[in-house]
């Protein structure tokens, strides 16, 4: 069904050395970080030289080990968290740890065959481009989340100044060698909104960060939960996550309907902060608990009888939830609230678990989702 992660857009032949900039590396909490890690590792085993730069709430450190036919250096910045404070706080923040990343791979760029940077942190692009006649190697743009839109498109007014720096990313866009997105609804939207060529854009999917085992260790359902049919959100729930409908439609399956299922929310973010907030204000039942290491996510991600994904509509094709991948993997139901124009309701349709798509602002379509889901999976 999907794309394979090792899937490689460097030749071995003519591009050897690769440098991969990134965010949060494990075991910091990021998926980006995450993926890309695996990235670097698959790029080594076949023979790369790969330098992979990014961040850790830790001290600085530097590590290289032989993988494969080549090898790995791992760079990490020590950096605070992002601010969660003004636009102005995160664009500082952004601002300055680009200029980092980019002080302390330069070396490694310089004698780079290929340079692979991704969507977080935003805005690298403003830095790589206008700079890439200092070194030789392919360009090649990774888009996780797509930046300005995302910050576009959580505004309630226009804003002249995201226009105008929207309009500037664009025209460096059309200056990156290659591209990689992540699914079909943001191959739509770089083709056709920032006028890249269709030929320059090639679809490689992340696929799941865990694999899963029988012998997995799997995590206790949570006491309050217990006899529940529980819905689990694991990861990251911001501002792209849809809120509202799924809410109200909790509200309505414990107050109008039989209550059976129950949420569990393994989740940080300003998204998951705002459930729990109108969650416990209306009175309903839920748990709350901290998103879990890489090696035991596997093991959550099989606890629950079903999972959540959610996904603001004017956010379709802006972000891809990675989580998808991982929640298929699992084969636990799934219940997704967002668009049939997402490539969560693409891949969930081909994977064959059971699934349930619920239109933003449909409320009562969510409540008999709920009530579908827990016919199906009723605990004894």
């Amino acid at each position: 069904m999907m794309e394979l992660l090792e899937q490689s857009p460097f030749d071995l032949a003519t591009e050897r050395r690769i440098v991969i900039v990134a965010d949060w590396l494990p075991p910091d909490f990021g998926a980006v970080g995450q993926y890309m890690q695996m990235r670097a590792e698959s790029l080594a085993e076949r023979g790369h030289e790969v330098t992979l730069v990014g961040l850790a709430t830790s001290a600085r450190s530097v590590v290289r080990r032989e993988i494969g036919k080549g090898m790995l250096t791992e760079l990490r910045l020590q950096a605070r968290p992002v601010p969660r404070g003004s636009l102005v706080t995160r664009l500082a923040w952004t601002i300055s740890t680009n200029l980092r990343l980019i002080w302390s791979a330069f070396p490694a760029m310089r004698e780079a065959d290929g340079i692979l940077f991704t969507g977080s942190p935003p805005f690298l692009i403003h830095l790589l481009v206008p700079l890439r006649f200092l070194w030789r190697g392919r360009l090649v743009y990774r888009i996780t989340d797509f930046h300005p839109e995302c910050l576009i498109a959580a505004q309630d007014k226009p804003s002249r100044l995201l226009t105008s720096l929207l309009s500037l990313t664009n025209f460096w866009r059309r200056r990156v060698d290659r591209f990689e997105v992540l699914g079909e609804d943001q191959m739509r939207r770089l083709h056709d909104e920032a006028g890249i060529a269709g030929d320059r854009i090639t679809l490689v999917r992340d696929g799941s960060p865990v694999a899963f085992r029988d012998d997995d260790a799997v995590e206790p359902i949570p006491s309050e939960l217990a006899g529940s049919c529980v819905l689990l959100y694991s990861g990251n729930y911001g501002i792209a996550h849809e809120v509202e409908t799924f809410v109200e439609g909790y509200r309505l399956h414990h107050c109008e309907g039989s209550g059976r299922v129950r949420l569990w929310l393994s989740a940080t973010g300003a998204g998951a902060e705002e459930v729990a907030r109108r969650l416990s204000a209306l009175g309903l039942p839920f748990h709350r608990s901290r998103p879990v290491p890489l090696e035991r996510l596997a093991g959550l991600l099989k606890a629950p009888d079903a999972h959540l994904v959610v996904l603001k509509d004017q956010f379709v094709g802006f972000v891809m939830p990675s989580k998808i991948y991982a929640c298929l993997g699992s084969r636990k139901p799934l219940v997704f609230v967002g668009s049939a124009d997402s490539d969560v309701d693409l891949l969930s349709r081909k994977s064959g678990v059971p699934y349930w798509r619920v239109s933003c602002g449909d409320a009562q379509g969510l409540r008999a989702a709920l009530e579908a889901l827990a016919d199906r999976s009723v605990r004894p």
